[in-house]
């Protein structure tokens, strides 16, 4: 285990037609652990990812699981090429289940469950055309919350993804967060603009999601980590008290993910490499601004695996 190495795994976005396509001729255990997540989804979901004409990839009950299974095929492809264990791990909104499989946490199978409840739980909160996101670029956060308080007049608007510097993601009903959109060009933000997602995630609204996720997760036993993972509500490593894991995890849907905190957390935990084990590269992107002086690597085809080997 290497104390300064640690490892992120992304969130919803990261997914895309086709992703793993190129390591899976490659590695037969890619596949494979696509195959143990069909058996519990009900479906094809390995044939989804590379063939979805139908962009059923979009569904946040369908893109959980597939980014989830992605990035444990990548760890365990990892692992059986003599990878390090990092020292520590962490992930990105649904990222952070990656890291509870990955970290010895949470079983696979129990995951894969959980995280298409959540999407479906998520999606269901709120209706569809009520809630909605934007993303605001180019101001202080401070200012993107004053924003979100003027401009929610007794609806629900608010910061809830501090993705790096300058980057900051609002969530709420939809025109609370027009009215906040304006706000935050009064500003002067360098831009603000709606994100074409399907819920308003990450904001209050999605109370009623943490609340029926609360039953699932009671059901489901956690271990002791076998490598830390710090949390994206609490801002605290896991520890033996599986009971504050899942209460983190609950509150973690209707709160905002402090990424930037959580990478200044790496660094005061001496973290000078991070490795991002996922499909995509869109937390490599947001870690170089947040923290420049990191070295940041991705694991997502055979090119950067091999890069990522040999540092």
């Amino acid at each position: 285990m290497q104390q300064d190495l640690a490892f992120i795994f992304p969130g919803q976005g990261s997914q895309k037609e086709g992703m793993l396509a190129e390591l899976a001729t490659e590695h037969t255990s890619i596949q494979a652990t696509f195959n143990e997540a069909s058996e519990i989804l009900g479906y094809d979901l390995w044939s989804l990812c590379q063939s979805d004409p139908e962009n059923k990839l979009s569904l946040t009950h369908i893109t959980q699981p597939a980014i989830l299974t992605a990035s444990v095929a990548l760890w365990r492809l990892w692992l059986e090429q003599g990878g390090y264990k990092p020292g520590l791990m962490a992930g990105h909104s649904l990222g952070e289940y990656s890291a509870l499989v990955c970290g010895g946490i949470l079983a696979f199978e129990d995951a894969v469950m959980l995280v298409q409840k959540r999407g479906e739980f998520m999606q269901s909160a709120v209706p569809v055309g009520i809630g909605t996101m934007a993303a605001i670029v180019g101001l202080a956060d401070a200012d993107v919350i004053a924003a979100c308080e003027e401009a929610a007049q007794g609806e629900v608007v608010g910061a809830v993804n501090f993705n790096s510097p300058g980057q900051v993601v609002i969530a709420g009903h939809v025109d609370a967060v027009n009215r906040a959109i304006e706000s935050c060009k009064a500003k002067g933000a360098k831009r603000a603009l709606p994100l074409p997602v399907s819920a308003p995630f990450h904001s209050a609204l999605m109370q009623p999601a943490a609340d029926r996720f609360a039953e699932v997760l009671n059901d489901i036993s956690l271990s002791a980590p076998r490598i830390p993972v710090l949390q994206n509500y609490s801002l605290a490593l896991t520890a033996d008290d599986t009971n504050a894991i899942k209460e983190s995890l609950i509150k973690q849907i209707y709160s905002p993910v402090p990424w930037v905190e959580t990478i200044n957390r790496f660094a005061q935990q001496g973290v000078e490499r991070v490795i991002e084990i996922g499909p995509g590269r869109v937390l490599s992107g947001l870690n170089k601004r947040i923290a420049p002086e990191m070295k940041i690597l991705t694991v997502n085809d055979s090119a950067n695996l091999a890069a990522a080997l040999k540092n």
